[in-house]
């Protein structure tokens, strides 16, 4: 047995290990931020309409894609592929043992294939698509096995905090990076750079960032279960992980408060995801307000975020995770509400809307993901929290439903937004309607002193 197998559990060695975990957060949060947030898809966009030449179509794997849906398309595409590879991902770390190994191997060509953004120019359109999808599903696979050190680094009673720091910390690692390239965007003139050159430095800045940054994680995190004795081929290791996933798929019938916690958890955070996706086009097709205002609201959103997670995390120590989550969804019910009725124009209004939904967002994300370590059984982290992440990639799609077709029935962008009220106050229920004691003590696991 190696010394690495022979995990030191002192305080002072899960302290060590909890702050290398918090940077890899800081680390790839760069990406969302970043690619996703605020430069690819415009930039994505106007390559391919580039490459069209004045075409109403370009050609994408022999199918004829409008210019304008091309990056629609693409997150599609990464979407599905994010729901098939997560769960082999999860299950590969459980099986072999070596989630550190593996989050980085997913790191590094996540990161990899961010920086090679550079090279995104003249049309070349299939290249950003290639790029995007690699990293984007590389990023969720190594978020999950991320995401399953969790209740290995720290004690039931630790976890709120930590995930709270983790979630903070990704919050402002992610805002600096965007500061500094929203500074390099704007000021592109002087900084002697093209508005395309500048761009493409942010992209792969935040691949630059994530592959950076990740090196502290890898040093400081250590594999808990002994490997499998023997040598075990790639081929074998994934025939295992699959028969293990298919274990654990058909196990899970067996933790039906496991199975409704993922429930409630994909109906509000299907509310979370659609507003923060839909705030941009609320503020500019119906308040009319300008970009400049839009990236300013970003930033700020980013770094409240930071201290939001922070503060509903130690509410959660004092009153408990579900009940600060459950207060949570009740201030996101309020958000939506006060949504409908903010002026035109208003740029103060939409500031203060969004400092609301910095403080509420950070929290809900990190006291869920610190909830849900408890009632996954032990050693199978990886491949619960798969699980967990197609819960969130899936939800989007029925928050997407539910605000197109409000928008196809009534043509308003005010009752769109606040038809998203059903997902906090339906999630509020099915949260409520969780045991959350009992759901622990099915998996085996202690219950904590607050939860």
């Amino acid at each position: 047995m190696t010394a690495e197998q022979v995990v030191e559990d002192s305080p002072q060695a899960r302290r060590r290990e909890q702050r290398g975990w918090y940077f890899y957060d800081w680390a790839n949060s760069a990406f969302p931020t970043t690619v996703l947030t605020v430069f690819l898809g415009p930039y994505l966009t106007t390559i391919a309409e580039t490459a069209a030449q004045g075409r109403p179509y370009v050609d994408v794997l022999w199918f004829d894609v409008r210019p304008s849906a091309y990056y629609s398309f693409v997150v599609g595409t990464a979407a599905i592929l994010q729901i098939i590879l997560m769960p082999i991902a999860g299950a590969l770390a459980d099986h072999t043992g070596r989630k550190k190994e593996l989050m980085g191997l997913f790191a590094y060509l996540g990161a990899g294939a961010t920086m090679c953004f550079w090279f995104l120019s003249d049309g070349r359109y299939l290249l950003g698509g290639a790029l995007f999808v690699t990293a984007s599903t590389a990023f969720a696979s190594a978020f999950v096995i991320y995401n399953s050190f969790l209740p290995e680094i720290s004690t039931p009673d630790e976890r709120d905090k930590v995930s709270a720091r983790g979630w903070g910390f990704g919050y402002l690692g992610g805002g600096l990076l965007l500061a500094v390239n929203l500074v390099l965007f704007l000021g592109h003139k002087s900084f002697g750079v093209t508005e395309g050159q500048a761009v493409r430095i942010a992209l792969s800045s935040a691949g630059l960032w994530w592959a950076g940054f990740t090196i502290i994680p890898l040093l400081r995190l250590r594999n808990r279960r002994a490997l499998p004795s023997g040598a075990e081929s790639a081929g074998q290791a994934v025939a295992g992980s699959f028969r293990q996933l298919g274990r654990t798929i058909v196990e899970l019938r067996r933790y039906p408060l496991t199975l409704g916690f993922l429930v409630a958890y994909l109906i509000y955070n299907d509310g979370v995801q659609t507003v923060i996706s839909f705030s941009a086009t609320y503020a500019d097709k119906e308040l009319e307000l300008g970009q400049s205002v839009q990236i300013g609201a970003i930033l700020m959103v980013q770094f409240v975020a930071f201290g939001g997670a922070l503060l509903l995390g130690r509410l959660a120590a004092s009153y408990g995770a579900k009940r600060v989550v459950m207060s949570a969804l009740v201030g996101w019910t309020a958000v939506v509400g006060v949504a409908y009725f903010l002026p035109k124009g208003s740029a103060p209004a939409f500031f203060a809307l969004g400092f609301a939904i910095a403080i509420v967002m950070g929290g809900t994300q990190a006291l869920s993901r610190s909830l849900y370590s408890h009632v996954i059984p032990a050693g199978k982290e990886a491949e619960y929290y798969s699980l967990y992440e197609i819960s969130d990639k899936g939800s989007t799609f029925l928050g997407s439903f539910t605000l197109a077709l409000a928008l196809q029935l009534t043509d308003s962008y005010r009752l769109g937004i606040i038809s998203l009220v059903i997902f906090f106050v339906v999630g509020f229920v099915l949260l409520a309607a969780v045991n959350l004691p009992k759901a622990i003590r099915a998996a085996g696991n202690e219950v904590p002193d607050r939860v």
